[in-house]
C-alpha cells in the first residue's frame, strides 16, 4: 500500500478555512452573550420573578409554578432574539459525556397555525428513557421512566439553535443516574460541615463555596491521518505503533511556539468559550508532541464542572473545522506523556475569605490550619476511595509512569508547611500560628526584578499537592467528568469536618480557651497525617511504593479492584452520613464502572485482533513475498544465494513474528470469549484486566514488524506522521 500521507493531510486541510484571524474587539464585549446570566435575568424578568429566582439560586429554595412560568417566558424571549428554535435538557449521565434530546419550541396555536411555546413545566422537568443509560440495574429494560430536573445554579446557555438547560438526572425511584446529582449533594454537605466552623471565626458567614479550576490537557492529530487509523477512530488511542525516533526527548515542545494551525484552532475555541461565559485563561504547548493545554480561571465548582463538559464538546466540534481531531484519551500514544485534568480545589466563604490560604494574623491562620489539616485527614482516611474515583480503562495506562502522578494517593505540602505542622506538635496549645509569606530572591542581573518565592515548591509526582492557597488533585483523567472525583473529595472532607467539629466542641465544653481547644483537637489529627499521607519525595521511586505500603496507603493498581473501594464498609458509611450516596446507588455505580471497563477493553481487544489479521499480517506477508521473489530471482540469475543473508534473515524474522502474532490473536480471542461469558460484573472486569496484558504482549511483535516492513507497504500512519503537525 503506497500512500503519500502528508499530501492526504494537506488536501484535506486546504478544503477548510482557517480562523479569520485575531478577534476584532474586546473579550468583555462578547463574554457570556450566549448565557442567561444575571444581566439577562434583570433585563428579561420582572423584579418579583428575579427576586424569587435569585433566592432559589442562592438560598436553595424552590420555584412555584407561576414563577417558573415567568422565568420560562423571559428565557424564551431572550432565546428567540438569538434565533433559537429548539430546547433541550442538558445532563451528564454515567457515560463521561453529556446527553440532550432536542424539542422544537413550536406548538399548535388552536387556529390551524403554530406558535413558539415554552413554559415552566418544560423548563423544570423532562422525561428521558432511564433504562437506556448506564444505571447499574436501578432501571430494568422494561422500566423506562426517569426524570431530568433543572439546576438553576448553572446558567441556561445557547448552542447553535438550541436553548440548553443544565439538569440533574434521576430515576423514577429517586436514585441518581448522573454525575451532577451526587456532586451537588457533596457540595451541600461540605458547605453545611464547614459553616459552623467558619462562624466560630466570623458569625457573618452564611455560606461556604467550593471552588474548582481544571487544567485540560489534550492531543491534536490531523483529521485525514486519524481517519486512516481504525484504532484511533474506535478507541481513541493507538493500540499499536512503534515509537518515533524523535518524540519528547529534547523537551523542545513544552511551552514552545504554538504552531500556526493550532493557534488558529485555539483562537476559535476561545472565542466560542467566551461567548458561553467560560473564562479560558491559559493556552500552551504541553510536554509531548501535538499535546496542548488550556485552563480557565477557577470558579464555583458546580458551574466549573459544567463548563468543562461544554468545553470538551466545543473542542471536538471546532477542531474538525481546522482539519484536526481532538484526542482526550489519557494515553493515546505509547512511550510519551499522556493527558490529565489537574483539578485545583479550594474552599471559601461568602465573605471572601479563602479557607485554604494562610491568613494575615494568628487567628486567620488558625482557621486555615483547621481546613488544611482536616483536608489531609480526609484524603488519608479515604485514599483508596479517591484513587477509585479516578480509576478507568484509559487512566490506568497513564498513572504510575514517570510522567504523571503515581497510582498511590499522597499529599505534598512543601518544606514550609510540613515544618509548620511539626512545630505545632511541639508548641504549647494556644501559641499563635505564624506562617512565612513569600520571600524575595534577587537574580544577579540588573535588569531582572526581584523574584518572589511561594512558601511551597511544586512536586509533579504528588497526586494531591498543596500549592499555596488550594490543593491540586493531579490524577484525574483528561476525558473524565471531574464531578466523579470531586464528589468523593468533598464528601470525605465534609465528613471529616463534622468529626472535627464534634471533637472541638468537646474541648470547648471542658472549659478550654478557644485557641487552646482548637489546637488540642487538631494535634491528634496532625500527628496521624504528617508521617502518613504527607510525602514530599519522589513518588516515582520503587522505595516509595514499599514505604507507602508500610504507611498503610493503598498501593493497588488493578482498576476493577480499585473500583470496589466505593462499596467498602467505611465508604458506604461515609456517604450515608453525608447524604451523598445511598448504598443502592453505590452498588449500581460499581456495576456501571465495572461494565464500562469491561466493554472498553473488549472493544480494544476486538479492534486490535482485527487490525492484526486484516492489516498487519497481510502487509507482512506481502513484504515477505517480495523478499522471496527477490531471493528466487537471485537464485535463477546467479545459481546461488550468496550475498542474500540479510534478506534471508528478514524472511525468517517476519515469518516468526507473523506466527507469534497469529498465535497471540487466537489466545486473546479465546480469553475474550471466556471473559464475556462471566456473569458477575466484577469478575468479568477482572478477566478483562488480564486481557490488557495480552494486548501489550500482542503489540510487541507488531511494533517490531513496523520496523522491518517496507514503509510503502505498511498500511497505517506511523507515530512520526501522527505526532508532528505540518
Amino acid at each position: 500500500m503506497s500512500v503519500n500521507r502528508l499530501d492526504l493531510v494537506r488536501s484535506s486541510f486546504e478544503k477548510k478555512a482557517l480562523s479569520t484571524g485575531p478577534f476584532d474587539g474586546k473579550v468583555s464585549d462578547i463574554f457570556g452573550e450566549l448565557v442567561f446570566d444575571r444581566a439577562k435575568m434583570r433585563k428579561y424578568l420582572d423584579p418579583d420573578t428575579l427576586s424569587a429566582l435569585l433566592e432559589c439560586i442562592e438560598g436553595g429554595g424552590q420555584l412555584d409554578r407561576r414563577t417558573a412560568d415567568e422565568v420560562a417566558k423571559g428565557m424564551k424571549e431572550w432565546a428567540l432574539s438569538h434565533g433559537v428554535t429548539h430546547v433541550t435538557h442538558w445532563f451528564q449521565p454515567l457515560t463521561d459525556g453529556t446527553a440532550e434530546k432536542h424539542e422544537t419550541l413550536i406548538d399548535y396555536d388552536g387556529k390551524g397555525g403554530v406558535i413558539e411555546r415554552f413554559d415552566g413545566s418544560s423548563l423544570v422537568q423532562q422525561e428521558p428513557d432511564a433504562s437506556s443509560f448506564p444505571n447499574g440495574g436501578i432501571r430494568a429494560t422494561f422500566e423506562a421512566r426517569g426524570y431530568t430536573a433543572w439546576d438553576p445554579t448553572s446558567p441556561v446557555f445557547i448552542q447553535e439553535d438550541t436553548l440548553c438547560i443544565p439538569t440533574i438526572f434521576v430515576s423514577y425511584t429517586g436514585e441518581a443516574l448522573d454525575y451532577k446529582t451526587p456532586f451537588k449533594r457533596a457540595l451541600k454537605a461540605v458547605c453545611e460541615a464547614a459553616l459552623p466552623i467558619c462562624r466560630l471565626f466570623d458569625p457573618k458567614v452564611k455560606k461556604v463555596y467550593c471552588y474548582l479550576g481544571m487544567e485540560q490537557e489534550y492531543f491534536l492529530v490531523d483529521e485525514a491521518l486519524y481517519a486512516s487509523r481504525t484504532d484511533l477512530m474506535i478507541t481513541g488511542r493507538t493500540l499499536l505503533g512503534h515509537m518515533s525516533s524523535k518524540n519528547q526527548q529534547l523537551d523542545d515542545h513544552y511551552f514552545g511556539a504554538i504552531p500556526t494551525r493550532v493557534a488558529a484552532f485555539m483562537r476559535d475555541l476561545e472565542i466560542a468559550a467566551f461567548r458561553l461565559g467560560i473564562p479560558v485563561k491559559t493556552r500552551h504547548n504541553e510536554v509531548a508532541p501535538n499535546q496542548f493545554e488550556l485552563a480557565p480561571i477557577y470558579g464555583e465548582a458546580n458551574l466549573s464542572n459544567d463548563q468543562n463538559q461544554i468545553l470538551m464538546n466545543l473542542m471536538n466540534t471546532i477542531a474538525r473545522k481546522h482539519s484536526f481531531v481532538v484526542l482526550l484519551h489519557e494515553k493515546p500514544f505509547e512511550g510519551i506523556n499522556g493527558s490529565g485534568k489537574h483539578n485545583n480545589w479550594s474552599l471559601g466563604t461568602d465573605t471572601g475569605v479563602p479557607l485554604l490560604a494562610p491568613g494575615k494574623d494568628a487567628r486567620s491562620n488558625l482557621q486555615f490550619m483547621i481546613f488544611l489539616v482536616n483536608s489531609l485527614a480526609a484524603v488519608q482516611k479515604h485514599n483508596a476511595l479517591l484513587k477509585a474515583s479516578i480509576a478507568s480503562a484509559g487512566n490506568e495506562h497513564r498513572l504510575g509512569g514517570n510522567e504523571a502522578p503515581p497510582a498511590i494517593v499522597s499529599a505534598f505540602l512543601g518544606r514550609t508547611m510540613t515544618g509548620v505542622l511539626r512545630k505545632l506538635l511541639e508548641l504549647p496549645s494556644g501559641t499563635p500560628v505564624e506562617i512565612a509569606g513569600k520571600k524575595g530572591r534577587k537574580v544577579d542581573l540588573l535588569e531582572i526584578p526581584e523574584i518572589f518565592l511561594d512558601n511551597t515548591d511544586r512536586n509533579r509526582t504528588s497526586p494531591f499537592a498543596f500549592t499555596g492557597n488550594r490543593f491540586e488533585f493531579r490524577a484525574v483523567g483528561s476525558s473524565a467528568n471531574c464531578a466523579g472525583a470531586m464528589t468523593v473529595l468533598n464528601a470525605a472532607v465534609a465528613d471529616q469536618l463534622v468529626a472535627y467539629k464534634a471533637a472541638l466542641d468537646r474541648e470547648l465544653a471542658a472549659g478550654k480557651e478557644f485557641d487552646v481547644a482548637v489546637m488540642d483537637s487538631l494535634k491528634p489529627i496532625i500527628a496521624s497525617v504528617v508521617d502518613v499521607i504527607c510525602f514530599d519525595g519522589n513518588g516515582y521511586s520503587e522505595e516509595w511504593v514499599r514505604e507507602a505500603a508500610r504507611r498503610g496507603l493503598d498501593t493497588r493498581t488493578c482498576v476493577p479492584e480499585l473500583i470496589s473501594a466505593y462499596t467498602a464498609p467505611e465508604s458506604i458509611e461515609m456517604f450515608a452520613r453525608t447524604g451523598v450516596f445511598s448504598e443502592r446507588e453505590l452498588e449500581a455505580r460499581n456495576d456501571v464502572k465495572w461494565d464500562t471497563y469491561s466493554k472498553k477493553i473488549q472493544i480494544e481487544s476486538l479492534v486490535l485482533s482485527r487490525m492484526s489479521v486484516n492489516h498487519i499480517i497481510p502487509a507482512a506477508l506481502e513484504y515477505k513475498s517480495r523478499l522471496l521473489q527477490g531471493l528466487k530471482l537471485n537464485q535463477d540469475v546467479f545459481g546461488n544465494l550468496d550475498g542474500c543473508s540479510a534478506e534471508r534473515r528478514l524472511v525468517e524474522e517476519i515469518s516468526s513474528l507473523v506466527e507469534t502474532i497469529s498465535a497471540r490473536v487466537d489466545a486473546m480471542q479465546e480469553a475474550g470469549k471466556a471473559a464475556k461469558a462471566e456473569p458477575d460484573s466484577f469478575r468479568r472486569a477482572l478477566a478483562y484486566s488480564r486481557i490488557v496484558q495480552d494486548m501489550t504482549a500482542l503489540r510487541k511483535p507488531i511494533d517490531r514488524l513496523e520496523e522491518l516492513v517496507d514503509n510503502r507497504i505498511w498500511p497505517l500512519p506511523k507515530y512520526r506522521e501522527l505526532l508532528f503537525i505540518s
